[in-house]
Order: C-alpha cells, then sequence, then structure tokens
C-alpha cells in the first residue's frame, strides 16, 4: 500500500505472486472498457524477449490483449484453471515468434462485487502445477483485487481533487474579476464564510471590515425603509430555498447605493438551513436610470394631456393604441371605449380616414389631411390631420402618431373673409374719404398732442429698420436729458442709457419683438448724464412686410418714476408694518429715528438706539444724501452675527427717508455652502476620472505581458502614453483650487517628466529643457487636446529623433497676444528636438504615423496652426487662440 502507483503496486503482488508459487513470470491484466485486457504488471524476463512486430516493422512488447488464448478460459468463465502442458491445451494459440517456452500455466481470476475485473496468470514452474499452487494463488487473489481497487479509488481521488482545486481556482478567479460580489453566510454564527474582494469596489468597506461586523453588522447599515422588507425576504427565503431583494446600503463614504441580492438557501440532510450563498450587484445607475425614465413618462404624458389637440396612436392594424383626454371630448367616448377600436369608425368618410393613416406608413407622414369626426351626439367636427411614424428603440415602426386640429372657427373665418371680400371695394372708398378728413384733423391735434405728452410724461418714437433712422418726439428728448439738437440716439447709443442691470432685458425683449412682435409693454431703469436714476414704461409696435419681415417699429416711452415711488410708498403702507417681518423705520431729517415696526426691534438692539435717537452713521450717511439727491439707495450691513440688505427711499419734500431691512444671513450661508459643496462634487469627479484612467492603463500594461512583438508592445506603450496625459489633467485638477480649469504650464512639466520615465532612456544623454508661460490657466477643452499633441511629439522625438548618445528636447509655451477685454490671448506651444529630423519628402499633411494623424487633427479641433522647421533636427510649432480663465 506504500506504492504510489498501480504498476508499482502490481509489480509488488506479481512478485508475491511469482514467490509464492515458484513461477518464473507472469503478469496481472485487468479488463478496459473497450473489451481488451491491459497490462498491470508483467514480468520482464517474458516479454523482454518477445519478437512481435507492429506494421512499422520495430518489435514492441504487447500492453494490451484481446480476450483469447489460455487466458481466456479464466476471464470467460470466472474460475481458476491450471495445465502442465499448456501447448495442447485446446484455447491454446501457440507462441508467438520468439516468445519464451511455456512449461506450464496457472490463471486466477481477479473478482470484485461478482464481476470478473481481471486476472493474475502464472507461468513455468518447475515440475509443474497442482492444486495447491492454485489455492495458493486463489488464496491471495481478493487482497490483490481490494489492494489494486484501493489503489485506483486512491488515484481516481487525487485526480478529481486536483481537477477541484484547478475548478475552485477558476472559480475564485472568476469571482473575483466580477463586477459583482460573491458570498455566503454562515446561518448558524451568522459570520460571512466568504466574501469577494469586489465588495470592497461597490461598498467601500474591504472583506476584513465586512468579515468584522458579519451579517447582523451588514443588515444595519440598510437603509431603515429597506430594512423590514429585506427581513421578511430573508425569512421567507428559510422555507422556499430562495430569495431576492433589492435595498438601499450605507457605504463607507456615508452615501446609499442600491444593491439588488440574488441568494439561495443550502440545507443539510435534516433539512436545516445552514448557509445563505449569493451575489451582490450594484444598480445604482440603474435605479438612477429607471426613476429618470419613470419622470419621463409622467413628464410626456403631462404634455400630452396638456394639448388641447386630439392625440392618437395608432397601430399597423389600425386599431387605436392610446388617445388623450381632448380625444374623449371631441369623440364623446372614454379612453377604454377608443383603445382597440378602428380609428377610421369615428369619421364621416371612414374609408378617407383609413386610407389616410395608411398613407402615413408608406410616407412616413401626412399634413393637413382634411377630415370630418363623428360626435357620440351626432354633430359633427371639421378638422386637419397631421400625423407622422413612431418607432421603437430598435427603430422598427411600431404605429402611427396622429394629432387633430379643431378648423371649425377657420371655416366660419373664411365665410366671414369671403363676404368682407365682396364689400372689400366700398370699403376702400369709404375708408378713403375717411382718411383725408383724419388727415386733415390729425394735423390741427398735433400740436395739442405734443402738449398732453408734456403734460403726461409720454414722448414717442419711430425707428426705420432699412434705413435706421430713428425720429423723437420732443418730450422723449426731455424724459432722456437730451438736447434736442442732437440726432436721435442709435440702437447702441440708446443701450447706453439704459440701466446696467437691465441693458440684457430690454436687448432681449427687442430682440423678440423684432421676430414675434412684443406681446406687452416693458417697465425699465434709465440713467440721466447727470447721474439720476429715472424708470419709464416703453410700449411698441412693430410692422412687418408681406414676408413677414420686420420693416418699422414705433411706440411710446412714459416717465413712470414718480408712479413708482408712490406704488412703492403704498405698497409698504398696505403691508401694514406691524404685520410685516421685515423690520421698516423711518428717518426724520436722514438721522432721527421716529418709528420703528416691532420686527426692528432686534434691529435697534444691534444699533444700541432706539425711538428718538439717532441711527448709525453708515445708515445716516446714506440717509442724508438719499435725501439731498432724491435718489433711493441699497446697502448690506452685518450686525450681530446677521447681514441685512437695507433700502433706503427718501421723501425729499416731506424731509424724511424709509428704510427697509431684509436678513438675508441664511440665503448667504446657503449659497456659500452650496458653492463649496458644487465645487468638492466637482473635484470628487475629476479624482474618480482619473483614478478610472489609471486602471485602464494597468489594464493596458497587463494586456501587453501576452505578446512579444516589440511593434505591438510599442502600441500599447502609445496607447498608455495617451490615456495617462488625460489622467494627469484630471489629477492637476483635483488638486487644484479651481474645478474646471489648470494650471497648464504645471501640467506640462509634470507630462514631460512622466514621459521621459516610461521611455527609460538609460543608454542614452537625452536632456529636457522647458520655457513655459507663467499663470497660463486653460479649460479641459483646451487642456486635453494639447496635452495628447506634447505627448505623440515629445514620444516621438524620444523614439525616433536620436541616433547618437546624446541629444536635448525643448518645450516652450509663449503668449503672443492678449485682449484684456475678452481675456482671449495668442499662444504658441512648440515642442523641437535636435535630433537626425524628418525626411524633406514627408508632408506635414501626409504623416502615416496614427500619432502625427492625431496631432493634426487635434490642431484643427483646436482651430490653430501647425508649422513643421527642419533645419536644425525637428520643430513643431502650434499657435492657437485661447479665453484664458483666473
Amino acid at each position: 500500500m506504500q506504492a504510489k502507483t498501480e504498476e508499482e503496486l502490481g509489480n509488488a503482488c506479481l512478485s508475491v505472486a511469482l514467490g509464492i508459487t515458484g513461477s518464473q513470470f507472469g503478469f496481472i491484466n485487468k479488463m478496459g472498457d473497450d473489451g481488451l485486457l491491459h497490462d498491470i504488471a508483467k514480468s520482464k524476463l517474458g516479454w523482454e524477449q518477445c519478437l512481435m512486430y507492429d506494421k512499422t516493422g520495430h518489435g514492441r512488447p504487447p500492453s494490451d490483449f484481446i480476450v483469447r488464448g489460455l487466458y481466456s478460459s479464466v476471464i470467460k468463465s470466472g474460475k481458476s484453471f491450471f495445465t502442465n502442458d499448456p501447448l495442447s491445451h485446446p484455447d491454446c494459440m501457440g507462441l508467438p515468434n520468439g516468445h519464451p517456452p511455456i512449461t506450464s500455466f496457472l490463471g486466477v481470476p481477479l473478482i470484485q462485487d461478482g464481476k470478473t475485473m481481471g486476472l493474475i496468470a502464472v507461468a513455468n514452474r518447475e515440475g509443474g502445477y497442482s492444486l495447491e499452487q492454485q489455492e495458493d494463488l486463489e488464496a491471495i487473489a481478493p487482497a490483490i483485487t481490494q489492494a489494486l481497487q484501493r489503489k485506483k479509488e486512491e488515484q481516481e481521488r487525487e485526480q478529481a481533487e486536483r481537477a477541484l482545486l484547478e475548478s475552485d481556482e477558476r472559480f475564485r478567479s472568476v469571482l473575483e474579476n466580477s463586477l459583482d460580489s460573491a458570498y455566503r453566510v454562515n446561518l448558524q454564527n451568522r459570520g460571512f464564510d466568504y466574501m469577494s474582494p469586489v465588495i470592497e469596489r461597490i461598498t467601500g468597506f474591504s472583506v476584513k471590515d465586512i468579515n468584522m461586523t458579519g451579517s447582523n453588522g451588514f443588515l444595519d447599515r440598510i437603509h431603515p425603509d429597506d430594512h423590514p422588507q429585506v427581513i421578511v425576504e430573508t425569512t421567507r427565503s428559510l422555507e422556499e430555498g430562495f430569495g431576492a431583494h433589492e435595498y438601499r446600503f450605507k457605504c463607507k463614504d456615508g452615501k446609499y447605493r442600491w444593491l439588488a441580492d440574488h441568494f439561495l438557501i443550502i440545507k443539510d440532510k435534516t433539512g436545516m438551513a445552514c448557509f445563505r450563498a449569493g451575489i451582490i450587484r450594484d444598480i445604482t445607475e440603474r435605479k438612477k436610470a429607471e426613476e429618470a425614465l419613470r419622470l419621463s413618462n409622467i413628464y410626456n404624458r403631462s404634455l400630452i394631456e396638456a394639448s388641447l389637440d386630439p392625440l392618437v396612436t395608432i397601430g399597423h392594424d389600425g386599431k387605436i393604441t392610446d388617445v388623450n383626454t381632448a380625444t374623449e371630448q371631441v369623440t364623446g367616448y372614454s379612453r377604454d371605449e377608443l383603445i382597440g377600436t378602428d380609428f377610421s369608425d369615428y369619421f364621416t368618410e371612414p374609408e378617407k380616414a383609413r386610407k389616410g393613416y395608411q398613407q402615413v406608413f408608406t410616407d412616413g407622414k401626412v399634413w393637413d389631411y382634411p377630415l370630418e369626426i363623428q360626435h357620440k351626439n351626432g354633430y359633427v367636427i371639421p378638422v386637419l390631420y397631421n400625423a407622422s411614424i413612431y418607432k421603437d428603440e430598435n427603430g422598427k415602426v411600431i404605429g402611427v402618431f396622429a394629432a387633430a386640429r379643431d378648423i371649425t372657427e377657420h371655416k366660419k373665418s373664411e365665410e366671414a373673409l369671403k363676404k368682407a371680400y365682396d364689400n372689400l371695394e366700398y370699403l376702400v372708398k369709404k375708408r378713403t374719404q375717411e382718411l383725408e378728413k383724419a388727415y386733415e384733423s390729425l394735423k390741427e391735434k398735433e400740436t395739442g398732442l405734443a402738449e398732453a405728452q408734456k403734460m403726461a410724461h409720454i414722448g414717442n418714437w419711430d425707428w426705420d429698420l432699412a434705413t435706421d433712422e430713428v425720429h423723437w418726439s420732443d418730450e422723449l428728448y426731455r424724459i432722456f436729458g437730451r438736447s434736442p439738437q442732437k440726432p436721435a440716439p442709435s440702437y447702441n447709443e440708446l443701450l447706453n442709457y439704459i440701466h446696467p442691470d437691465d441693458r440684457d432685458y430690454v436687448a432681449r425683449s427687442i430682440k423678440n419683438g423684432l421676430k414675434e412682435g412684443p406681446k406687452t409693454g416693458i417697465d425699465y431703469r434709465i440713467v440721466l448724464a447727470n447721474g439720476e436714476e429715472r424708470t419709464v414704461h416703453s410700449q411698441a409696435e412693430v410692422i412687418f412686410d408681406k414676408h413677414n419681415h420686420p420693416v418699422r417699429v414705433k411706440g411710446i416711452v412714459q416717465d413712470i418714476t414718480e408712479r413708482k415711488e408712490i406704488e412703492a410708498e403704498l405698497e409698504s403702507v398696505a403691508r401694514l408694518p406691524q404685520e410685516n417681518p421685515d423690520p421698516v423705520m423711518r428717518l426724520s431729517q436722514g438721522h432721527i429715528i421716529n418709528y420703528a415696526s416691532p420686527s426692528a426691534e432686534a434691529l435697534l438692539t444691534d444699533w444700541g438706539s432706539a425711538i428718538s435717537k439717532e441711527a448709525p452713521t453708515e445708515i445716516t450717511e446714506h440717509a442724508i444724501a438719499a435725501l439731498g439727491d432724491g435718489i433711493r439707495r441699497k446697502l448690506e450691513c452685518t450686525y450681530a452675527d446677521r447681514t441685512y440688505v437695507i433700502s433706503i427711499t427718501p421723501f425729499p419734500s416731506a424731509g424724511y427717508v424709509n428704510l427697509y431691512a431684509h436678513d438675508i444671513t441664511e440665503s448667504k450661508k446657503a449659497r456659500e455652502t452650496l458653492a463649496k459643496m458644487e465645487k468638492a462634487r466637482i473635484k470628487e469627479i475629476h479624482h474618480r476620472i482619473k483614478n478610472n484612467l489609471q486602471v485602464i492603463s494597468s489594464l493596458l500594461d497587463l494586456q501587453a505581458e501576452r505578446f512579444q512583438d516589440e511593434k505591438v508592445l510599442e502600441s500599447f506603450r502609445e496607447s498608455q502614453n495617451r490615456v495617462i496625459s488625460m489622467a494627469l489633467i484630471h489629477e492637476e485638477l483635483y488638486k487644484g483650487k479651481g474645478t474646471d480649469i489648470l494650471n497648464f504650464s504645471a501640467y506640462l512639466q509634470k507630462l514631460a517628466e512622466n514621459l521621459f520615465q516610461t521611455y527609460s532612456l538609460r543608454s542614452k544623454d537625452i536632456r529636457l529643457y522647458m520655457d513655459l508661460e507663467e499663470n497660463a490657466f486653460f479649460d479641459m477643452d483646451v487642456a486635453v487636446p494639447l496635452g495628447i499633441i506634447v505627448n505623440e511629439l515629445v514620444s516621438n522625438s524620444l523614439k525616433h529623433a536620436f541616433s547618437k548618445e546624446e541629444g536635448e528636447i525643448r518645450i516652450k509655451l509663449c503668449r503672443e497676444e492678449k485682449n484684456y477685454e475678452t481675456q482671449e490671448s495668442l499662444f504658441s506651444l512648440t515642442i523641437s528636438d535636435n535630433g537626425k529630423g524628418i525626411p524633406d519628402n514627408i508632408k506635414l499633411e501626409n504623416f502615416e504615423s496614427l500619432g502625427l494623424k492625431l496631432v493634426n487633427i487635434l490642431v484643427d479641433q483646436l482651430d490653430g496652426k501647425i508649422e513643421l522647421e527642419r533645419a536644425h533636427g525637428t520643430e513643431f510649432r502650434i499657435i492657437f487662440n485661447v479665453t484664458e480663465r483666473e
């Protein structure tokens, strides 16, 4: 039993058999599944002298036997026998050429569970065999059979163990490289028997962290709203043998992520639950997508239901699949009644309606298709139908989307228009006479109009868009404080009169009005030459030509400054200061407090003042100035850790000012907090992108280890360098104060040093010289392509430029010009080397290498120019414009 192999064991057993029978040689064979006898052990004395030949002509000892000859009697009968005259035995087939003579033969079957599994055969005992030797050999045959069977089982077990070990290793490798985390919980001690390392990527907790807390600690980190359902599902699974649930899990960073947990319950022979084995998957992004889809569906449905026009979807079979509320109203049928019925059945001409939606399937759309809807109550509604096909996510047409427009009023308008046209000539003549009279009357009223405009502070203007000529009335000059001797201002000059805070609003209103026609009047502030601020109301009308192009604009401007002041005062009074949560006070002569609302008591305490006493100096200075010039003021002040915006409204004729204070402490803190949170969030995004890019670089490194070809390895190195050039940008953004801009010069320094380390030019003395512009801050849209350009050009020099043992590479970033108004600068980036240079026959635009093609593409992306000089080595100079960021 100490034998390592079946062959060693067989030889030992054969040696025993030869010894107890006194035989010269023999063999032990076993029956195979192929019906042949296979050697377990054989005597060298016999078989090595055999001169049997195979078809190649080379002698070989046999190892596989067809069941025939003397030993076939033992195998077929399952019984022992011996003969001392083997050549005369009926089963003897003779001896092969060269086989030693056989003078006697004894064979004993090897039987396992009643089945003959092989035999022991011995030969050439001196004096021949007797029943005694047969019984001796039969006595040890069961032991030999048992020993051989045990060895076979042992070898099969070892083979199975090796296969299982290899399978476990493969399975563990699959688990640890999966996106999901596998686990197994011991239900007796509630601990984790196994947790794959993927759990750390999902939750931030290491396997050690998870094992320390066990499954109870894991449950404690499940969101309270999800915890009861998880307990219910886990309990239920003990009976059913499996389970699945989704829950929010509090990760190491304190944030919740959605996890999907699918598991099986493993029971012992008694049916007791022993283990829970499962897979955990991070489904946070899927949950976000589902929520976005749910909100999108709600939003889309609300848009459909908000439409006043009937909207219908129709399948290939002409059946209605969905409708909106407007369709229910126009047909008189409910949504449930309409869905599944034939679309064409609701029109006065069903066949025409059927052809209409069938045409959509053929042409893709149909516009202004006239039909008449037959209401449930019998009346008819004329409509124009517009329809188009709609597709599923795979681009397959699944139906028609149709919208109907009720043209009842349009029909009435057409009839009325026809009647009006018939009487048009008469009306024109009559109107001409009236206009002639009105013209005479208008001339008489122009003088009166000018006086009325002056009294009402209303001026009018007229703008010819074709000639850009503008006409102002006299009162409009007075409102704007402009000398009547000057021409009416141009559009840009007019904008200079408008308060800076209102300028964009007015410009946008004018632009929209020229496109669509002004909807209502607008109020805005103007600033006169003397600094006085006034409020005006403007109303305009745009006149369009027959092509719907604006040709002329006219309108009026009214000075409503006093009205606005009165409205503000009335609003203040109407609010009842006693009920106003914001402090309200009145200062006589601009410094003595003679009124304070109840909500102003805390502010008075912070001031250390009271009614009939003076307000703080920073308030009274502005209040007295406001009384002097009549201009309202706003200032921001902080008292006792509270920040207020205080509005000062002067009433010069009455000799007092009103103060309206509003506490902005919390809103100011909230804005500052939000700004910090946003900055931290963006920095974290940069950090994660950098980490992901580093993972990609590592994966490329691992993949490259599978190849020996230098060109393939070089391609992997180039890809890694491109990834690293982008990762460095996100690393700099993460470390920097900003979130979307970086100091490009510092980034270039780090990128170049990294490239020199990557190529490890130990056998060559290649020096790097850098001349970089200070304070060059670029955003990512500029920094990323420039970084890749530098990566490609410097890598190209390091790989190909130098045939000698030394050389130099220079990188220069220079700001050539800067426009301080637009913050736009012209930069040049130069990468040069003193190597062997690029041949003259290779043109800049015809580079064959991927890297240099990429450089040309990225320069075009930056709207820049690239120049190539070959006089002293190779020099690339890239010129580009960039808006600098601080």
